[in-house]
């Protein structure tokens, strides 16, 4: 390993965490003004951020085996996927919600939102919410998508999918779905909580290595993602995002901390037989 390749490997992916703390900090008041504008740098951020982790990837992969963890082997699938663009798969809540041509049209939906939970109740005000769904249709053999990945052999790709699933128990997801009666393209799964456990474990591993965090944004992460942070993968945080009259007025400026609640069963009128699928 040429530890001067991975340092500077490691002080941009560090940087890019940066920019993408930076932009969800001026998101308030740049969508105010222009919410495409302000939805879609949050996106080019969090990209960026998988570009970064995937080259990290490239200069680390003799030390670090990446696709022996759930984490970082999704990691590596969103990049290349987002990467390639040969689908229509992996477009965030935000421009879901908010950029499509008549967000009104949603009023009355409900979204279930899963984000696995901080060890030591710590939460992350930043989020990144894909379809649980689109993560199926692009590395599960057993659905048969016209958008599945179709590299390596279907027991191999098998296989390292159900590593990915088990390891982040996506079947929680899919029961507390099923119990509530959402459908599917309204589940959604938050993304930060999987990359920080993902940049937590190389971190680690590298520093162990003798990798040294230099530059002023690498040395402002060693510690927080070496000692501090832990993500526990086997437990889940649920909130509901509707689209009431409310969320429709105020638009993407209430945000979805603001909006989202903790997920309570009572919270379903019982006027309803399941929840609104649009």
């Amino acid at each position: 390993m040429e530890k001067e390749i991975v340092q500077r490997a490691v002080s941009r992916l560090a940087n890019t965490m940066r920019i993408y703390g930076e932009e969800h900090l001026r998101y308030k008041s740049l969508v105010a003004v222009d919410k495409e504008e302000a939805i879609e740098n949050l996106d080019r951020a969090w990209e960026a951020k998988l570009e970064a982790f995937h080259t990290l990837y490239d200069v680390s992969k003799d030390e670090f085996d990446y696709f022996a963890q759930s984490d970082t082997s999704l990691l590596i699938a969103l990049r290349n996927a987002l990467h390639h663009r040969d689908h229509s798969l992996f477009s965030s809540l935000l421009p879901e919600l908010w950029l499509c041509e008549a967000p009104e049209r949603l009023e009355g939906a409900a979204f279930l939102l899963a984000s696995h939970k901080f060890v030591g109740g710590e939460q992350s005000r930043m989020h990144h919410f894909i379809k649980l769904d689109d993560i199926y249709s692009r590395l599960d053999p057993s659905k048969n998508s016209p958008e599945l990945l179709g590299l390596g052999k279907t027991a191999d790709l098998q296989k390292r999918f159900n590593l990915i699933a088990e390891g982040l128990t996506f079947m929680k997801i899919q029961a507390e779905a099923k119990s509530e009666r959402y459908p599917e393209k309204q589940v959604y799964l938050d993304i930060m909580p999987i990359f920080i456990s993902g940049v937590v474990r190389v971190f680690r591993a590298l520093k162990s290595l003798g990798v040294e965090f230099k530059g002023y944004d690498a040395r402002a992460y060693e510690k927080c993602f070496t000692e501090e942070l832990e993500i526990d993968l086997s437990f889940f945080e649920f909130k509901i995002l509707r689209m009431n009259m409310v969320q429709l007025y105020l638009g993407p400026a209430l945000t979805v901390n603001e909006a989202a609640i903790l997920y309570g069963r009572k919270i379903k009128s019982c006027e309803e037989d399941s929840y609104f699928d649009f």
